[in-house]
């Protein structure tokens, strides 16, 4: 429950502020956009990782298949969840990007 809670604030958030807040850098400098930057990237991994663990932990480990409902609920979850992380690496990059941008100093 608390996971698609995380991931329903995540979405909603995202959303939110693509639809009406613009992106405003904190502050403008090459160094810490490309940190920025490499933290969106790096984040991404994390759920590519997510997913090899889920797959290859459990799905050896079945002896014969879960119901039909259950499957799809299961997948549902997991798939939003990277698409969630998804659109937080997204809007990393767009900070990374706006902090970079030396045009507006």
């Amino acid at each position: 429950m608390a996971i698609l809670f995380g991931v329903t604030m995540l979405q909603s958030s995202y959303w939110l502020r693509l639809r009406w807040l613009p992106v405003i850098a904190p502050m403008h400098s090459v160094f810490f956009g490309h940190v920025v930057l490499f933290a969106g990237r790096v984040s991404f991994f994390f759920g590519g990782a997510l997913f090899s663990t889920i797959f290859f932990r459990h799905v050896p480990d079945l002896e014969f298949l879960p119901p039909l409902g259950q499957s799809v609920a299961k997948a549902i979850a997991v798939l939003a969840i990277l698409f969630s992380l998804f659109c937080y690496s997204l809007e990393l990059e767009r900070l990374g990007k706006a902090i970079e941008d030396q045009r507006e100093a």
